[in-house]
């Protein structure tokens, strides 16, 4: 049997294969309280053949929201209704992780509670877009966030994982990669802070310290995992300390003994340069535990870097929205279904939940 298709453990959770399903943002959830859809059941049930589903980036409170129709997981409703999702995904023999999501300064005002301008490291308005109002529109000013706002925001982090755990999911990853809240802090150009949370690459990486410190100290390091783009550009992203930064990180990671490590290494319709393969290279050799691997692969470059030691699985994303039932159609050599991007985003069950699978 091809070892992508076998059994593993990451931290405290057991898969039955090693073809993973990556956090994907569908804009399906009730926009007035941040609550899943029902359809969000039927599609996360259908992927329940996916080793471990990472579910969509979840905002952590309201101000960490930055798109229309996204979920949360601060509310009792927002709970009572992954509960729902989480049972149906386990009824499959499937596991479930939720994504810690703040966006950060990639927000706009008529998103946020009142009016409320965008938290960030930093008050730089990052050159980015939203959706908002039924049509793109640039991204609000954000303000810089007082000590008491990160205070405040961790601990929004660890009442997060505590009700992931009580909707029943496996674990959770939090989000420190493309361009959000974290990785906004990890990089001196969107973090120009003076204080313990900038400057130096200790002070820049302070609040990944103390939110993987709260989140692993509530649910337990074995359900921990974190997601990082250390070469990423999305969202208005730079850095040129790269390498320090992120070795940085991956200490971190080690001190608390995480679940896993999971990397943006490339991004659609971008070929990454050499010195980005090189720095790739440095860091996941760095990282001594279970490793997913994400970025435009196909079965065959899969099954080759796991064969080969360098990823213990492989994340997909486009093409798990249009198979449901991947993981049986790479192991058999079946055609893919293509997505229609035009329903990536936002809408109901077409392009959802009506994509054919193999035994329909």
């Amino acid at each position: 049997m091809s070892t992508l298709f076998t059994s593993t453990t990451v931290g405290d959770i057991n898969v039955k294969n090693r073809v993973f399903m990556a956090p994907l943002t569908r804009n399906r959830a009730h926009d007035a309280d941040d609550i899943p859809n029902d359809l969000a059941i039927t599609y996360y049930q259908q992927r329940a053949e996916a080793g471990l589903i990472i579910a969509e980036g979840t905002q952590i409170s309201p101000m960490g929201k930055g798109y229309v129709a996204t979920p949360g997981i601060y509310s009792g409703g927002q709970v009572e209704q992954w509960k729902k999702i989480t049972a149906a995904v386990h009824a499959q023999g499937g596991k479930i992780v939720l994504q810690l999501w703040h966006v950060g300064r990639i927000s706009h005002v008529d998103v946020l509670p009142e009016g409320e301008q965008p938290l960030a490291p930093s008050g730089i308005q990052a050159q980015a877009q939203t959706f908002v109002n039924g049509e793109m529109a640039d991204v609000s000013a954000p303000r810089m966030m007082t000590q008491a706002d990160i205070k405040a925001t961790v601990n929004d982090y660890r009442k997060a994982a505590a009700n992931a755990l009580k909707a029943g999911f496996d674990g959770v990853e939090v989000h420190a990669a493309n361009g959000y809240l974290l990785n906004q802090f990890i990089s001196s150009y969107s973090n120009q802070r003076d204080d313990e949370y900038g400057g130096s690459v200790d002070n820049r990486t302070h609040i990944i310290d103390e939110v993987l410190g709260a989140v692993v100290s509530e649910i337990g390091a074995g359900k921990v995992g974190i997601r990082l783009s250390p070469t990423g550009t999305f969202n208005d992203m730079q850095d040129d300390q790269a390498l320090e930064n992120y070795t940085k990180v991956i200490e971190l990671m080690k001190h608390y003994k995480l679940a896993y490590m999971h990397i943006v290494e490339r991004f659609p319709g971008m070929q990454p340069s050499e010195d980005d393969l090189k720095l790739l290279d440095q860091l996941i050799k760095q990282w001594p535990g279970f490793y997913i691997a994400n970025g435009d692969y196909d079965k065959e470059r899969a099954q080759s870097v796991i064969d080969s030691g360098a990823a213990d699985a492989v994340s997909f994303g486009r093409p798990f929205i249009a198979n449901p039932d991947l993981p049986t159609r790479l192991e058999q050599g079946v055609e893919l279904n293509e997505p229609d991007q035009s329903t990536f985003y936002g809408g109901g069950a077409k392009g959802y939940t009506d994509y054919p699978t193999l035994n329909k």
